[in-house]
């Protein structure tokens, strides 16, 4: 029997009209949709439903859209009979992660993420931090660049290593641009600055964590039914009191998610079933290992092709 891990993507992955497909069709996603209604308000899922796409992008709405259309997807598949064996999320997609293992309800979860794209938003005014995707360096190698460039005064960090040979680097705006240019005169292949608000997972952060932790304290964080692997330590986490401080220290470290995949594969897991939109985390798992089976959910068509291939009911 295939032993399962579900992947929920993050910040980046959203998509005018994501999992309205997906509600049309099943009864237990519509009804997550009707919830994130009640709770963020009609036009919050008709912005989901027809865009524009420039406002969906907004953190303050990405982070709910994308919990939002994520465990849609996920109600269908536990109805369907795919049984999970652990679970991990990128960044913001731990919290859809964290839904999907019981430790927080889906309305703690979405009142929580949209308060975490508020303070994220609040933390560096626009424009004052940058993050960029750095290509074909390795990690020991960047880290040394973004050091050298963090002594000189301009805070920049590594942010989220996503797969061999990709990793982001997060920071001020000065310091990002001087990573970059130095880590290409050191063999860097490319550098690509990100269409991103803000310098998530640096260091500039810590000011939004201060105040999440406090957030975090207003919501019923329970000890998780499934292993959920943790952004910032790539280690299984249960424990409802860790999971708390993991969340608050993810704000300003980074994705380990290259890490985390293998830490999956290492437990045995041959399956990955991404859970949202697009397939950009099936992408990466790919890139961590060839062999590795995975399966993007984010429509009827390849709900259908992966229930076909995992003999769930279709």
């Amino acid at each position: 029997m295939a032993k399962i891990a579900v992947l929920f993507p993050g910040q980046g992955a959203q998509s005018v009209g994501m999992g309205h497909e997906i509600a049309q069709q099943f009864h237990a996603a519509e009804s997550i949709f009707s919830q994130a209604a009640d709770i963020l308000g009609e036009d919050f899922v008709q912005l989901m439903q027809e865009g524009p796409q420039e406002d969906l992008t907004k953190t303050v709405n990405a982070q709910p859209a994308l919990l939002t259309a994520s465990i849609a997807i996920l109600e269908v598949l536990k109805e369907k009979g795919i049984h999970m064996d652990y679970v991990a999320g990128h960044s913001l997609g731990e919290y859809s992660a964290l839904v999907a293992a019981e430790s927080l309800s889906f309305e703690d979860a979405l009142r929580t993420v949209r308060k975490r794209g508020e303070l994220m938003e609040e933390a560096v005014p626009n424009g004052e931090g940058a993050m960029a995707a750095v290509l074909g360096m390795d990690r020991e190698a960047l880290k040394a660049v973004t050091d050298e460039v963090s002594e000189r005064g301009e805070a920049v960090q590594l942010a989220n290593l996503n797969c061999p040979g990709q990793i982001v680097i997060s920071g001020t705006a000065k310091g990002v641009e001087d990573a970059s240019a130095l880590a290409k005169e050191r063999g860097a292949k490319r550098c690509l600055p990100l269409n991103v608000s803000g310098p998530f997972h640096s260091s500039l952060m810590k000011p939004a964590a201060d105040k999440f932790e406090a957030e975090l304290k207003n919501i019923s964080i329970s000890d998780a039914s499934i292993p959920v692997i943790a952004n910032v330590t790539a280690d299984a986490v249960f424990e409802a009191e860790k999971i708390e401080k993991l969340l608050v220290t993810q704000l300003y470290s980074p994705v380990l998610w290259e890490d985390t995949i293998e830490k999956l594969i290492n437990m045995g897991v041959d399956t990955f079933i991404e859970a949202g939109p697009g397939k950009v985390l099936s992408g990466l798992v790919k890139k961590v290992n060839r062999r590795a089976t995975v399966y993007p959910v984010y429509d009827q068509e390849t709900l259908d092709q992966m229930l076909m291939k995992l003999g769930g009911e279709s």
